[in-house]
């Protein structure tokens, strides 16, 4: 198992005012999926995201990843995986503002070992003729198409999506969702993403619904559509 969730804990707060955010999660996600974290607001997808990606702690149970137990990472070496092996987009694209289109993504590549190349990464994200622009003379889709190049430049074994197309128009989110499921097939990177948007499950893998700090249901999506034909 890649990706194995056990008994995860969270809350927030102390005393009268501390809320149980996630209440013993169990999870198992298996190498090369497209996972969706779907539910209302306060479910604790991002807060279950955070814990994967080390961003946060849990107050108990364990996530372990082919076979090392974050727990159990110093921070030294839990920063380490983070920069190695973990890719984030968030829904604002956190670039900076005085590096072009290519500088930013070339940010991720220098956190990797094996980065992927930047030009073929352009070419395949569209952003080629607008390499050397800031972000602020980039429209919000071409600014998410550099924060994705940015993560997957690093190549790396698990992306995670909080909310990606969260800011953007009904085309342009269209455009993204294509975009990662092409990142997904070519390069193999385990997608984890977190949405409200119920119709995007039905391209991903597998279907985790999520409802007051708790697992409702984990589906395996036999019946997968192209990112291109999703309606909502």
């Amino acid at each position: 198992m890649f990706l194995k969730i056990e008994g995860i804990k969270k809350s927030f707060g102390y005393g009268e005012n501390r809320v149980e955010v996630l209440k013993g999660l169990n999870l198992e996600i298996e190498r090369g999926e497209f996972c969706v974290l779907l539910g209302p607001s306060g479910s604790g997808k991002s807060t279950l995201l955070n814990i994967i990606g080390g961003i946060d702690g849990a107050d108990d149970g364990s996530i372990t990843i082919e076979g090392e137990r974050l727990e159990d990472m110093s921070e030294k070496r839990l920063s380490l995986y983070r920069r190695k092996h973990l890719g984030y987009i968030f829904q604002m694209y956190n670039l900076i503002p005085n590096l072009t289109v290519r500088e930013n993504i070339e940010v991720g590549a220098y956190l990797s070992d094996q980065p992927l190349p930047v030009d073929d990464l352009l070419n395949i994200l569209g952003l080629t003729e607008h390499q050397r622009k800031l972000p602020n003379q980039l429209s919000g889709g071409q600014q998410q198409r550099t924060a994705i190049g940015r993560a997957i430049v690093k190549n790396p074994d698990i992306l995670l999506c909080d909310e990606p197309t969260g800011a953007l128009d009904y085309h342009t989110s269209k455009e993204i969702l294509k975009l990662i499921e092409k990142v997904n097939l070519k390069y193999g990177n385990t997608i984890i993403m977190v949405t409200h948007n119920d119709a995007i499950k039905d391209m991903a893998d597998r279907v985790v619904k999520l409802k007051d700090g708790g697992i409702r249901s984990n589906i395996l999506n036999k019946n997968k559509i192209p990112a291109a034909e999703l309606e909502w």
